[in-house]
């Protein structure tokens, strides 16, 4: 039974007016309304005589799908008759509100009225064109539709050809299309397909990133293929507020990396030295089948005129002493000496104070350190300065007790003294071996000799002679007739005739190599002092040099150190001062706090050493590395410099050179009167608690001309600026008639009518100062900051 069918949608779904399907319903046509609802006799009324209205001889003619199957019909003039009555009876399939309803059995005679009052409408067929290329059409929605094609056009449903068959098809069509939006319209050829397969693969492809040590924010973001903004916005997430330019490290960097969901490789940065074969890890890097016993390399140190030149001429057989001038040695020799089948290479520095750093960089270099007493002066200033310097090269010291010929000779008087200084003679119980000798007589000389074979012995001394050689530069001077000398110290490996060679910011070939005795030689093993010319320049006593193969990198390598030595000269170098000590214990960049303490007395040297020491804790360790008597000179500021310590004074004044070797080289150089001061100032810089000092710093003077009084502004001076400058955060001090009459700060400043910085000499400008108002025309402002500041 149909529910709500009203005669509006009957007629609708006939494509007719209400007022032609009203004489179907006979009788109950009168009631009749657009929106009556028609009952199930209604219904049956109208289609009995509307069946009986029009009649069709052929029912197929009713279910032919666009002319698919057509019926036979009388040509001309029956062609009009059979369309109008296909046509009148058409609507049934849509409206069907009663399965019971069924057509008449025998067609009835045709009426030609019937023709004419029901004629259905046409409608001109449009063909559209819709462009599908770049777009992706969802097909499915049209399955239900298709589906209600199909059930009002009486398809036939079953057999191969179904809707089922056909809808799955359809389906399948869809599938793929959704599965290949972009399908290629035209064949691609192999080389399009690799090229597709290979950029399909990359973006399936985790991101892998190197990243170096340091690395600055904006070149991350270009690795990563990410925005700058999204790595700022990561690193704010961890707490690190960087700009595109700031260098972050790589643990932090990484961090970004793993968050952004790339692959993080740590990249390695081949420096020129690794590949020039020069860096430190090459030069450990050697087979032990390669080592080779060398002969050990021996400094001679001493104080003056305790006779290391004649114990170094008695060694050699040889009389070097005769010239040279007042006695003293005037550069670092080195010899070669032969002991039995055995080679011993002698370093032999200058006993005098101003030589000190000459005797500082020989220590460094030297396996053995013969130091030399007189058996009759015992220890004296150079002596103590000698046995710090090989404590801190940590070289093995032998003490040769010179002059043992004297009436007046006393070795064990000599013995005693050195244990004061931590240098404990073996038969004593300690480890360093004590030989008696005579350079005049030659005593004990061979006995010398083969104790510095047992100890290098001990020492098991080798080096590869079949490698690039390396070593120190031992001294250097630039010859008018031949240019650039250096005097080296082979270290490992061997140095030919034409090498290149770098030697700090030097390079050059080897032209002429001679020995000690002068003689032109073509090569050199390790532990052998040679001379040397063809360097671009006169290297710096100390530097270290390699012989390299690639001349071109070798030229690399000096520029790179040239920049870098700028670099340096520009840039000073964090010293150790009371001011940063705590600063750098914080920060872990300092386990070790070095003292040289120098007092006016013996005592007095020794209390302070032992009351500094004290000072030691779990962080850092008070270290009095050198205490002597007398004033502070070169010596121990280059001492200081090469230990990274700072000078204590105690009633002693620091030297002219001393005072500008200090300031150029940035040591802290402390005077104290009081031993109390200096332990407070140490105790507390350990602590991080040493409060700085405020002192006033004179910036300009000003001159008031004019005076303006302004309602919403108040006294306004018009000043000009005599000397110096006036900054916007200075303090004023108004002086009237050469007294300071009121002490204040600066509120306003101003040029014209523009606010700035700072005003320099000859110009004028607008001050208004915060509290004082009473100007009078003719004072003077002086300008002035405040300071912090140490003693």
């Amino acid at each position: 039974m149909l529910i709500k069918y009203r005669l509006g949608e009957l007629a609708k779904d006939l494509e007719k007016a209400n007022k032609e399907i009203l004489p179907f319903f006979g009788e109950r046509k009168k009631d009749k309304r657009h929106t009556t609802i028609l009952s199930e006799d209604d219904l049956n009324l109208f289609f009995n005589n509307l069946t009986k209205e029009y009649n069709v001889e052929n029912f197929d003619a009713l279910f032919m799908k666009n002319g698919e199957a057509k019926v036979d019909m009388p040509k001309k003039e029956e062609s009009k008759e059979k369309k109008a009555e296909t046509k009148a009876v058409k609507p049934l399939k849509k409206t069907a509100p009663k399965p019971s309803a069924k057509p008449a059995a025998k067609p009835a005679p045709k009426q030609k009225a019937a023709d004419q009052t029901y004629k259905p409408r046409t409608k001109e067929r449009v063909r559209r064109v819709v462009d599908t290329s770049a777009t992706v059409v969802n097909v499915d929605r049209f399955n239900e539709k298709y589906e209600k094609i199909a059930q009002r056009a009486g398809v036939d449903t079953g057999g191969k050809d179904s809707s089922q068959t056909r809808r799955q098809k359809f389906n399948q069509r869809s599938r793929q299309r959704r599965q290949a939006p972009g399908r290629r319209q035209k064949q691609e050829t192999e080389a399009q397909r690799l090229e597709r397969i290979h950029l399909e693969k990359a973006r399936k492809a985790q991101l892998k990133v190197s990243i170096p040590d340091e690395i600055s924010v904006g070149e991350l973001s270009n690795r990563l293929k990410v925005a700058a903004p999204t790595v700022i916005k990561a690193l704010m997430g961890l707490g690190v507020m960087a700009s595109i330019s700031d260098v972050i490290d790589f643990d932090t960097a990484s961090l970004i990396a793993d968050e952004m969901g790339a692959l993080v490789e740590k990249e390695v940065r081949v420096t020129i030295e690794e590949r020039l074969n020069i860096d430190e890890l090459s030069e450990q890097q050697i087979d032990e089948k390669d080592l080779e016993e060398r002969p050990p390399v021996v400094v001679v140190m001493g104080h003056v005129d305790h006779g290391k030149t004649s114990l170094l001429d008695s060694i050699r057989k040889t009389n070097v002493i005769e010239g040279e001038a007042g006695g003293i040695t005037q550069h670092i020799g080195a010899y070669m000496v032969k002991t039995g089948e055995k080679l011993i290479t002698f370093l032999d520095t200058p006993g005098h104070e101003a030589f000190t750093s000459m005797r500082a960089r020989g220590a460094s270099i030297t396996d053995i350190a013969i130091l030399v007493v007189a058996a009759d002066d015992g220890v004296m200033p150079q002596t103590i300065e000698a046995i710090n310097h090989a404590k801190a090269a940590d070289v093995t010291i032998i003490v040769a007790i010179n002059k043992i010929d004297k009436q007046d000779a006393n070795v064990e008087r000599v013995k005693q003294e050195l244990t004061e200084y931590g240098i404990v003679p073996e038969e004593w119980g300690g480890e360093t071996i004590c030989v008696p000798v005579s350079a005049a007589t030659g005593e004990g000389i061979d006995s010398l000799l083969e104790m510095i074979m047992l100890v290098a012995e001990v020492m098991e001394l080798k080096a590869s002679p079949d490698r690039q050689a390396r070593g120190t530069v031992v001294e250097a001077k630039l010859d008018k007739g031949r240019g650039p000398v250096a005097t080296v110290l082979i270290q490992n490996g061997t140095l030919n005739q034409g090498d290149t060679i770098i030697a700090g910011t030097a390079i050059g070939r080897v032209r002429v190599m001679t020995d000690d005795r002068g003689r032109q030689i073509d090569s050199a093993g390790p532990s052998t002092p040679v001379e040397i010319t063809g360097l671009t320049e006169v290297p710096l006593a100390g530097d270290s040099f390699n012989a390299v193969e690639d001349e071109k990198l070798a030229r690399e390598l000096v520029d790179q150190r040239r920049a870098i030595e700028q670099e340096e000269i520009w840039g000073s170098g964090v010293k150790v001062t009371l001011d940063n000590l705590f600063s750098q214990i914080a920060e872990g960049e300092l386990k070790e706090l070095a003292i040289i303490v120098k007092a006016d007395v013996q005592g007095t040297s020794e209390a302070v050493k032992q009351s500094l020491e004290k000072l030691s804790n779990e962080e850092v360790k008070v270290k009095v590395i050198h205490s002597g008597v007398g004033g502070i000179n070169s010596s121990d500021v280059m001492l200081a410099e090469a230990s990274g310590a700072i000078i204590v004074g105690f009633n002693v004044r620091p030297d002219s050179i001393a005072i500008a070797d200090s300031e150029q080289k940035g040591v802290e150089m402390k005077m104290y009167r009081v031993i109390y001061d200096a332990i407070e100032d140490i105790e507390a810089a350990i602590k991080g608690m040493k409060a700085p000092k405020i002192r006033e710093k004179d910036l300009g003077r000003i001159e008031v001309r004019e005076i303006y009084k302004i309602s919403s502004v108040g006294t306004v001076a018009g000043c000009y600026v005599l000397s110096g400058r006036v900054t916007r955060d200075s303090m004023i001090r108004v002086v009237r008639d050469g007294i300071i009459i009121y002490d204040d700060k600066l509120s306003t400043l101003r040029r014209f009518k523009d606010d700035v910085k700072e005003v320099r000499e000859g110009f004028e400008c607008g001050i208004v100062l915060e509290k004082f108002a009473d100007i009078k025309q003719g004072d003077i402002f002086e300008s002035y900051v405040m300071e912090e500041y140490r003693d």
